[in-house]
């Protein structure tokens, strides 16, 4: 069966997912984290990639980025996919894939859903029980996003520029967004459109990529579409 192509569209924000092979671990200690993040920025230099949001989990990642061309995403996951993979085997003197097959990735609707992601990337070490507040956890880019710790590796979106006229009131707003968790229901959209290649948005947003691409990226069904509906807590 062939595989789904994957759609990329340049200045359109993605959702990305890299998996260890059977969930295995990935990242054995904050060496492993530091290089991954290390060519992760001089990947996404490289092929024109911005990266807004990230976490490094234990056997996953996640990113949040948004691409100048269409084949950046792609050729930036590869290079770093091979790269880290040599080292992990190298340092741990094992051989064989590491990766859980491809990446996986959806396109988001920014003015309805990319804060919803920001939130659902950054929040995953406390949905995971691993820290109560994102911001003790060193390996996302909360801090960065939230606390202004510096970050060459981060490229700020342009809708999280307009949360305020300076960094500090920027942060504040951001930091006031994780007041609450993530929808339950949103939760499962969100999982739902990057394990299956979907696109996030609503109908006219899923109806405007589908025209420019010719790809059909709706679940299957002429009812709702991924995150067409309205959440009571839900930002932008």
């Amino acid at each position: 069966m062939p595989r789904k192509p994957r759609i990329s569209i340049a200045d359109v924000p993605v959702h990305v997912i890299q998996r260890g092979n059977n969930r295995q671990v990935i990242f054995a200690n904050e060496e492993d984290m530091k290089a991954y993040l290390a060519w992760l920025k001089d990947y996404s230099k490289k092929y024109g990639v911005n990266i807004h949001a990230w976490v490094l989990m234990t056997n996953h990642v996640h990113l949040l980025c948004t691409p100048v061309n269409s084949t950046g995403i792609s050729q930036m996951m590869q290079a770093l996919g091979r790269m880290y993979v040599m080292y992990f085997n190298k340092r741990y003197h094992r051989s064989g894939t590491l990766w859980e097959g491809r990446f996986r990735s959806c396109l988001v609707q920014e003015d309805r859903y990319l804060f919803q992601l920001y939130r659902y990337i950054e929040l995953n070490p406390v949905r995971a029980g691993m820290v109560a507040d994102p911001a003790d956890y060193s390996w996302s880019s909360y801090q960065c996003n939230g606390l202004g710790r510096n970050s060459e590796l981060l490229s700020p979106h342009r809708l999280y520029l307009t949360l305020g006229d300076n960094e500090a009131k920027r942060q504040e707003q951001y930091r006031a967004l994780f007041k609450s968790h993530v929808d339950v229901r949103l939760l499962d959209d969100i999982r739902k459109a990057a394990n299956k290649g979907l696109a996030l948005g609503n109908e006219r947003f899923i109806d405007d990529i589908v025209a420019l691409t010719g790809k059909r990226l709706d679940a299957g069904k002429r009812g709702r579409q991924l995150g067409w509906r309205k959440h009571p807590k839900a930002e932008h």
